[in-house]
């Protein structure tokens, strides 16, 4: 379903734009149009949500035992936000242990208490924690908007399905362009 309106406390979640994650090349537009959209909801007054992965779930999955293999240790600022999203105090920062960013964090308890009706979400992976995050957001009320052209996933049959097939009853899809157009279109209260 494409974006009908923005409400009036909107938030955008960014998911995971750290620098481990953004440093490939083919997260330029990704990062781009996420920065774009912070700095809109920045000028809106509306609440920016910076989300990082740092560790996992505790627990065996197939996922890690596959392989036998040890991941190398990752550099001592992997999960740092890319600087590019120019984080400000403002800002609320969430540093999760699981795929969604509401799962274990307080995200959930801050947005209501702000008064957020609706959240835009941008990041990666598109299959794993922008879809983990966007059905959290869905099955707690929030209006979902999914900012498909803000998000990436290295397999590009996993995107394809969870933007075409999932996000589609999870909420609204726009491109970034249409998300700002309705931002800038909104009456500032």
């Amino acid at each position: 379903m494409p974006l009908s309106t923005i409400d009036p406390v909107c938030a955008l979640i960014v998911v995971d734009l750290q620098k481990g994650v953004t440093k490939r090349p083919a997260m330029k537009p990704v990062l781009d149009n996420s920065v774009a959209l912070a700095a809109e909801f920045r000028r809106s007054d509306l609440p920016v949500v910076l989300v990082t992965v740092d560790g996992g779930a505790p627990g065996r999955t197939d996922a890690r035992q596959s392989g036998g293999a040890q991941r190398a240790p990752r550099p001592a600022d992997w999960a740092d936000l890319d600087p590019a999203l120019d984080p400000r105090t403002g800002d609320i920062r969430i540093t999760k242990q699981r795929w969604g960013a509401f799962t274990g964090t307080e995200l959930h308890e801050r947005l209501r208490q702000l008064t957020v009706t609706q959240v835009v979400i941008t990041g990666v992976a598109t299959s794993i924690g922008v879809e983990s995050t966007a059905r959290s957001a869905h099955e707690l009320g929030y209006h979902v908007v999914l900012a498909t052209d803000a998000m990436a996933d290295r397999d590009p049959e996993a995107h394809r399905h969870s933007t075409e097939r999932i996000f589609p009853r999870l909420g609204e899809t726009a491109t970034t362009a249409d998300i700002l157009t309705a931002l800038r279109a909104r009456p500032h209260a």
